[in-house]
């Protein structure tokens, strides 16, 4: 087992995933100071380079060429990319797993990978499904073991969503309910097929494995029907388990749902959270947390997700590992 990493500034990414999730990520880190990207990973390769991966050189290569290990001269073809990146040791602090959750088993196998290869440092994941949390959770002790600090549900909802949620409960005696719902417009479907077929899979009539098996002619006639607009209720949703598991609600009591309009970039109805609870006086009162019509998914799962990866970093730093959720641990904001 290696040393645990001392992390310098700034600390080192990794992104893996390079679809629409993941070239955003990238966008977020290039202004950033306390954060560099350094690798950078996809189904057909990887890159990797001490002194920073370029953005939009790493976005160039993979939709011209569809992978980042295209890229010159830090990128490196590869069918098992997360396998062979680990497999060099190079030198990274943290990684976000910008990965589909198609299936439900597949984040928590690469997490397993990562406890096998002996690396340690922080990761950090947008997940949605409950089940898939809860496979994570039931790793605890291997990842204490070792030496990694990961950081779950850690985007817009489950995460930034989860985490006001678990601020706005504060206030009150008795929780009794947490709705959360949200809206997402996005101009073409194509940027970001994983995340919609995901929410394919939480339509009624619909699975995980029926939406993943679908071929994107299938996608494009289901969009056809509904006008590109995708209406999601009672969805299978990660806010619930970490909001029991924080001791604040039951999770029968949290319900998520949304509209995604998959052609169009302004949201159709704007994304927010209901927290209704009785105050100690008796009082029933609601608070509502809104997120701005102007920020965009992206914006709201990757912005939080390093927030999240920097808090893993500084429990990593003072030796605590295992698994935290997003209503556990106050996100820190990265400059």
């Amino acid at each position: 087992m290696r040393d645990s990493i001392k992390y310098p500034q700034p600390i080192r990414i990794g992104v893996l995933g390079f679809g629409g999730l993941g070239q955003a990520a990238a966008r977020v880190l290039a202004p950033k100071r306390e954060m560099i990207l350094v690798a950078a990973a996809d189904k057909g390769g990887y890159a990797y380079s001490t002194e920073g991966l370029d953005a939009q050189a790493c976005a160039a290569a993979y939709q011209s060429q569809g992978s980042v290990g295209y890229l010159e001269p830090a990128g490196t073809l590869s069918n098992n990319s997360i396998q062979d990146l680990l497999a060099n040791n190079h030198a990274v602090d943290g990684y976000f797993l910008a990965l589909p959750n198609l299936p439900n088993d597949f984040i928590p196998s690469v997490t397993k990978q990562f406890i096998q290869s002996g690396w340690r440092g922080v990761l950090v994941d947008a997940i949605k499904r409950t089940s898939a949390v809860e496979q994570l959770l039931e790793m605890k002790a291997q990842l204490q073991a070792a030496g990694i600090t990961y950081m779950t549900g850690c985007g817009a909802t489950p995460g930034l969503l989860t985490a006001a949620a678990a601020l706005a409960a504060q206030s009150y005696a008795e929780i009794h309910s947490v709705v959360i719902t949200f809206g997402v417009g996005i101009a073409n479907w194509e940027a970001y097929r994983a995340t919609v077929r995901e929410d394919i899979g939480h339509m009624p009539g619909y699975t995980v494995e029926k939406a993943r098996a679908m071929t994107d002619a299938e996608v494009e006639a289901l969009l056809d029907k509904t006008n590109g607009v995708l209406t999601l209720e009672n969805m299978e949703h990660a806010d619930d388990v970490m909001l029991e598991l924080a001791g604040i609600v039951e999770r029968d009591r949290v319900t998520v749902g949304g509209v995604v309009d998959t052609r169009n970039p302004k949201k159709p109805l704007s994304t927010n959270v209901k927290v209704t609870g009785r105050t100690f006086e008796g009082k029933i009162s609601t608070h509502t947390f809104t997120l701005g019509d102007e920020t965009s998914m992206a914006a709201n799962v990757c912005g939080p997700a390093f927030g999240y990866l920097k808090a893993g970093v500084q429990l990593h730093q003072r030796g605590i590992h295992g698994i935290f959720t997003a209503a556990e641990i106050m996100p820190q904001f990265v400059r």
